[in-house]
C-alpha cells in the first residue's frame, strides 16, 4: 500500500510539473514572435533612388531597396537635401534584409524599409568627383 501511494505521489508530482512547464513554453513562444514583428535591425549608409531603383550603400555593404511606400517617402525626404541626381544621401532606417528571388534581377540581397530614423542635411562626398573642363 505505502508503495502504491507512493508511485502515485510521484505520478501526479510529474504530471503537475510536466503541465507548469508546458504553459510556460507556450506563453514565451507567444511572446517572441511579437516581440520580432516590432523590432527591426537598423542599417546606416548612402541612400539612392532613381526610376528603376534605389540602393542603400555602407562601408561594407550594398543592398538593393524594396521599390515600396517606404522607399518613396525616404526618396522624397532625401530630394531636397541632394545638389545633382546622382549625389547620395547619409540615411538611417529599420528594416527587413531579405535574399532576392530566384531568376530576380539585381542586388542579392534586398533591404524592406519599415521606418526611417533620420535623414542627412547635405549628401555625402563623392568617392570620386568628375569635372568637366572647360575649354
Amino acid at each position: 500500500m505505502k508503495r502504491s501511494l507512493l508511485l502515485l505521489t510521484f505520478a501526479l508530482a510529474a504530471v503537475l510539473f510536466s503541465c507548469k512547464n508546458g504553459e510556460e513554453k507556450t506563453a514565451a513562444q507567444e511572446e517572441t514572435p511579437k516581440l520580432l514583428e516590432n523590432e527591426y535591425s537598423m542599417y546606416s549608409g548612402e541612400f539612392i533612388y532613381l526610376d528603376d531603383g534605389a540602393v542603400l550603400k555602407g562601408n561594407n555593404f550594398i543592398y538593393g531597396v524594396a521599390l515600396d511606400e517606404m522607399a518613396e517617402e525616404l526618396a522624397k525626404r532625401v530630394a531636397p537635401v541632394k545638389n545633382e541626381e546622382f549625389d547620395m544621401v547619409p540615411v538611417v532606417v529599420k528594416g527587413i534584409l531579405n535574399k532576392k528571388a530566384a531568376g530576380d534581377e539585381g542586388w542579392d540581397e534586398v533591404l524592406t524599409i519599415k521606418e526611417i530614423v533620420t535623414v542627412s542635411d547635405a549628401p555625402a562626398e563623392a568617392d570620386i568627383k568628375i569635372e568637366e573642363k572647360k575649354s
